[in-house]
């Protein structure tokens, strides 16, 4: 492992408010690392602020924080190069195709995807200049897309394929891009996306209930049963220092038994056989009387 007399440099981390972001912001601090951690709000930043960690205030959809924090990689006071970024910021947004309005769809992709590409945009000459790494989170999802679960799953889809263009683009000039793929990780963002599924579900018309109603009731109980099989934050940010300080990382890493599992059937098994095994895997949490009904549907 490397040791912190070894490493000397600026870290950004994004979302680091709480959850995998704020343990990860320890974890590279305890490090060596100098952390620029992504907070929302000035409360988040003095429950984080420690040694190594300057919280600084960041929502990656707007544009003068990143050229803020860029500004700042940039006049670092003790010229530090910018060593790693690592996008984790996201919001949660599960629901059916049909139902899920469009202004959610964009504003899903407002930040899993554009902000994220906004930042990098902003960091890479830093990043080229200091050898620097992009560790891009992205999710079980951004492989495997199960029922209930397009409106994240595509922005996370699009996380990877901007991840593998930018990889080749970059790793010429010395900048490596390692993508992250969580399976469940106990955090709070977890309970924030139950509730907008909830709302979601009581906005529908009943002819939008008599399809998907087993299918929105099922997914609360899914996403906490997910949770909470999950691995800790702390032990998530482990695997993110891997991929930050790895001499020769892979070019991805995946948090959890449930992601290395399943990202690996994908590769393998017919999609068919794949849309069962998730569906079984849904149809366990949903309610008893629809349940049937869902089945002879399918």
């Amino acid at each position: 492992m490397t040791t912190s007399s070894e490493i000397q440099g600026l870290l950004v981390v994004t979302g680091a408010s709480t959850g995998m972001g704020a343990a990860t912001a320890r974890e590279m601090a305890r490090r060596g690392f100098h952390v620029l951690a992504g907070v929302r709000r000035d409360s988040d930043g003095v429950a984080l602020r420690a040694a190594g960690i300057e919280p600084v205030i960041l929502d990656i959809t707007d544009a003068g924080h990143i050229a803020a924090l860029a500004a700042r990689v940039d006049r670092d006071p003790q010229r530090r190069p910018l060593r790693a970024l690592v996008n984790n910021a996201g919001i949660p947004g599960a629901g059916p195709v049909e139902v899920t309005p469009l202004d959610d769809w964009r504003r899903l992709f407002e930040v899993n995807l554009f902000g994220h590409v906004a930042i990098t945009q902003a960091l890479l000459p830093a990043l080229v200049r200091g050898g620097g790494r992009i560790v891009n989170i992205t999710s079980l999802n951004g492989r495997i897309a199960m029922a209930g679960y397009g409106p994240y799953a595509a922005s996370k889809f699009a996380m990877e394929a901007v991840s593998d263009a930018l990889r080749n683009e970059v790793g010429p000039y010395g900048v490596r891009v390692v993508v992250v793929e969580p399976g469940g990780v106990k955090t709070e963002m977890a309970g924030h996306g139950t509730a907008a599924i909830r709302e979601l579900g009581a906005r529908m018309t009943p002819e939008q209930t008599d399809r998907y109603g087993a299918l929105v009731q099922a997914l609360p109980a899914h996403v906490a049963a997910f949770t909470e099989a999950g691995a800790t934050a702390e032990v998530a940010a482990r695997t993110i220092a891997r991929a930050v300080t790895a001499r020769r990382p892979r070019t991805r890493y995946t948090i959890g038994a449930t992601a290395s599992f399943l990202t690996r059937a994908a590769r393998v098994l017919p999609d068919r056989m794949l849309d069962r095994l998730t569906t079984a895997e849904l149809r366990k949490h949903y309610p008893d009387e629809p349940r049937g009904r869902a089945t002879a549907a399918a």
